[in-house]
C-alpha cells in the first residue's frame, strides 16, 4: 500500500492542489454573481458553459496532450487556469465569464487527463483499485477543502480568484518535478452514444440524468442557498455537505448493489433521492432549521453520486472487457452532455419559481429516470448476479480515469 501511494504521491498532490483551487472556484463565482444581482438564468448559463467545456476538453483536450506530451501540456492547460481565474474580476459580465468558465472547462478535463493517464501507468494490474480508491479519496477532500476556505475572505474582496490561481500554480511543481516516465497515449475513441445506447439504453439515459443533477447541485446550489437566506458559511457547508455525503454512501450502496439486482437498487436508490428533494423543498416552504438542509444534502450526495457508478457497471454487464475503456469514455460524454444542460434549465425554474424548484428540478429528472428504469426492467431481464461486474466509485473528469479502472484491466493471460 505504501509502495503504491509513494509511486503515485507527486501526481496525487498536484490533483489535490488543483482540485482545492477549482472547487473555491467554483463556489465563489455564483455567489459572486448572486450577490451582484446577476438573475439565476443568467448565472445557469456562465455555470452551464463549464461543464460545456469539460465536455469540449474530454474530446480533444487528448489530441493535444499527444501533440506535446503530457509534461507541457499540463502546464499550459494549468497556466491558462490560472489566468482564467485571474481574469474573472478584470472582466466582470456575464458573457465574458461564459467564455472563461467555457475555457476553464476545457483545460480542466486536459489536466486531468494528464494527471489520470499518469496514476494509471504507475499502476500494476493488483494496485489499480488501490490507486483509484485512494484518488478518489484525495478528490472527495481537496474537494470540501475548496468549498470551505471561501469562508476566509470577504465575497466582495479578490482574495478567492487570487488563491484559486495561486494553487492552481503551485498544482504544477509536483508533477513538472516529477521523475516519473510519462506515459504513452494511446489513441482510445469512445463509443458512440448510439452503440452505447444499443448496449444499455439505462447507462446512457441514467449517465445524462446524474449529470443534469449533480451539474445543478454544483452550478445552482449556492443560488438555491442564497436565496434561501444562507449565511457565506453556510452556504460552503451546505455545498461542502453533499460532497461529504457522496463519498460517505457511494461505497456501502454500491456494495449493496453488487449483491442484488442493479436495477432494482438504482429504483430504490431514485426513488430515496425523489423523497428528499420533495422534504428539501418542503423545508423551504416551512423554513426549517439549517441542520435540516445539512442531512438533505449528505443523502442527496450519497444518493445522486452513486448513479453514474452503477450506470458504467450497467454498462460492462453487457459489454466484452476490451471495450470498457471506450465505453467509459462514452459514458463521461453522455453525462457532460446532461451536465450542460443541467444548471440552464434548474436556473431557469428558480428564475420562474423561486428556491423549493431547486429541489423540484432534482426530483423531477430523477422520476423520470426512475419510471425509465422500470421500463427497461420490463423490456430485459437482468443479469444473473455471478455475472455482474463490480460497482467501481469513479471520477467524471476525464475519459482516461477509465484506464486507471481496475474492471478494465487486461485479463491476465
Amino acid at each position: 500500500m505504501f509502495k503504491t501511494l509513494a509511486s503515485v504521491a507527486a501526481i496525487l498532490l498536484g490533483a489535490a492542489i488543483m482540485m482545492t483551487g477549482n472547487s473555491l472556484l467554483n463556489l465563489t463565482l455564483p455567489l459572486k454573481l448572486d450577490a451582484a444581482d446577476f438573475s439565476p438564468e443568467a448565472i445557469g448559463i456562465v455555470m452551464a458553459a463549464y461543464f460545456a467545456g469539460l465536455w469540449a476538453g474530454s474530446v480533444y483536450g487528448r489530441r493535444l496532450i499527444g501533440g506535446v506530451g503530457h509534461i507541457r501540456a499540463f502546464a499550459g492547460f494549468a497556466g491558462i487556469i490560472g489566468a482564467v481565474a485571474l481574469a474573472y474580476p478584470l472582466l466582470f459580465n456575464t458573457v465574458s465569464w461564459g467564455i472563461l468558465r467555457f475555457l476553464a472547462g476545457f483545460c480542466i478535463a486536459g489536466v486531468f487527463a494528464v494527471m489520470e493517464s499518469w496514476l494509471n501507468e504507475r499502476s500494476e494490474n493488483e494496485t489499480r483499485g488501490q490507486v483509484l480508491s485512494i484518488y478518489m479519496i484525495v478528490m472527495y477532500a481537496a474537494g470540501i477543502s475548496g468549498q470551505l476556505m471561501v469562508n476566509l475572505w470577504d465575497l466582495r474582496a479578490l482574495e478567492g480568484f487570487i488563491m484559486a490561481a495561486l494553487l492552481t500554480s503551485l498544482s504544477i511543481v509536483p508533477v513538472v518535478l516529477t521523475r516519473v516516465e510519462a506515459p504513452k497515449l494511446d489513441r482510445i475513441e469512445p463509443l458512440s452514444i448510439r452503440e452505447l445506447y444499443r448496449a444499455s439504453p439505462l447507462a446512457v439515459t441514467g449517465s445524462a440524468g446524474a449529470g443534469a443533477v449533480m451539474s445543478s447541485y454544483y452550478g445552482m446550489g449556492p443560488v438555491f442557498a442564497s436565496g434561501a437566506g444562507f449565511s457565506v458559511f453556510q452556504v460552503s457547508v451546505f455545498m461542502a455537505s453533499v460532497i461529504f455525503g457522496g463519498m460517505a454512501l457511494q461505497w456501502p450502496i454500491g456494495r449493496i448493489s453488487d449483491r442484488f439486482d442493479r436495477r432494482r437498487v438504482l429504483l430504490g436508490v431514485l426513488s430515496a433521492v425523489v423523497a428528499v428533494c420533495a422534504a428539501g423543498a418542503a423545508a423551504i416552504l416551512g423554513e426549517a432549521p439549517f441542520w435540516a438542509f445539512i442531512v438533505i444534502a449528505m443523502l442527496l450526495g450519497g444518493g445522486m453520486t452513486t448513479i453514474y457508478p452503477i450506470c458504467i457497471a450497467q454498462v460492462f454487464d453487457y459489454l466484452p472487457r476490451e471495450r470498457y475503456v471506450a465505453a467509459s469514455g462514452g459514458l463521461i460524454m453522455a453525462y457532460a452532455v446532461g451536465a450542460t444542460f443541467g444548471p440552464i434549465v434548474s436556473a431557469f425554474g428558480i428564475g420562474r419559481l423561486g428556491p423549493p424548484a431547486f429541489f423540484g428540478f432534482i426530483g423531477a429528472v430523477l422520476a423520470a429516470l426512475a419510471i425509465f428504469v422500470l421500463y427497461r426492467m420490463t423490456e430485459r431481464a437482468s443479469v444473473p448476479l455471478d455475472l455482474q461486474e463490480p460497482v467501481v466509485a469513479v471520477t467524471r473528469m476525464s475519459p482516461a480515469v477509465a484506464e486507471l479502472d481496475p474492471r478494465a484491466a487486461p485479463a491476465e493471460e
